[in-house]
């Protein structure tokens, strides 16, 4: 019996020696696999990584990990040629294969994850018009509020507004709801829906003409493979998956 009860605690301890190897090793890679990310998306912050499963060390062993959850901070991206930030960029990495030098690694499947505010957009808003949140009704709907004064986006819609008629434009205010979809990955595509009665003959379409345009996004993560745009309360939201996706660049 004491002979028994020797071995579980040998067991015991050794189990804990291995466990503690375990998390320690994962604490390193986890280390590592972070300044890679780093380093090949070009981030001005260190990024989150966190290794799911257990044990860790026979993952290695076969070099394939069950999955790897990376938040990334810092990151930019161009909406139409001017620089904004990303924020909450998120990827959920599954069957991670590492080649054989541990030097890149592949996805067999990525959930991903990203936010441009409201505010950030605006810098590419067309001339006269407020981006903003629609309520969580139209938001649904993958709607977002666009408003502004009327001399004003009569004057980004190219508009002469006959001096005769702007009594009726002064003072003014237009809101439109445009539904945004995502375009090949990296365009922004908004689509008024019907707009309010306008005063002027001739400018509901001039203004429909400004509303209607296209968003280029460039410089996304490349491990973002997006396909889907939702309207949040803070911001567009960009979503997608993939499969096969290189980590490394």
């Amino acid at each position: 019996m004491r002979a028994l009860r020797t071995l579980l605690i040998v067991v015991v301890i050794l189990g804990g020696l291995f466990v503690a190897a375990d998390r320690a090793a994962v604490y390193f890679a986890e280390g590592q696999v972070a300044q890679k990310i780093k380093s090949s998306q070009g981030l001005t912050h260190d990024p989150s990584v966190s290794i799911k499963g257990f044990p860790f060390l026979t993952q290695v062993l076969d070099s394939s990990l069950t999955e790897v959850q990376v938040g990334l901070g810092g990151v930019s991206a161009t909406v139409d040629g001017r620089t904004v930030e990303v924020t909450e960029v998120n990827a959920i990495l599954k069957r991670v294969r590492i080649d054989s030098s541990f030097t890149s690694a592949t996805a067999g499947e990525a959930d991903g994850s990203a936010q441009i505010s409201y505010a950030a957009l605006q810098q590419s808003a067309p001339k006269g018009v407020t981006i903003g949140y629609a309520g969580a009704e139209r938001a649904a709907k993958g709607q977002v509020k666009l408003s502004g004064a009327l001399a004003d986006v009569a004057e980004g819609a190219g508009f002469q507004v006959p001096a005769a008629l702007k009594p009726l434009v002064n003072g003014e205010k237009v809101t439109a709801y445009s539904t945004v979809t995502l375009v090949n990955g990296d365009t922004v595509r908004w689509k008024a829906e019907d707009l309010p009665p306008l005063p002027i003959p001739g400018l509901e379409s001039q203004v429909r003409d400004l509303l209607d345009h296209d968003m280029k996004i460039d410089g996304m993560p490349s491990t973002l493979k997006l396909d889907k745009v939702a309207a949040a309360e803070d911001g567009l939201r960009f979503s997608g998956t993939g499969k096969d996706v290189s980590l490394t660049s």
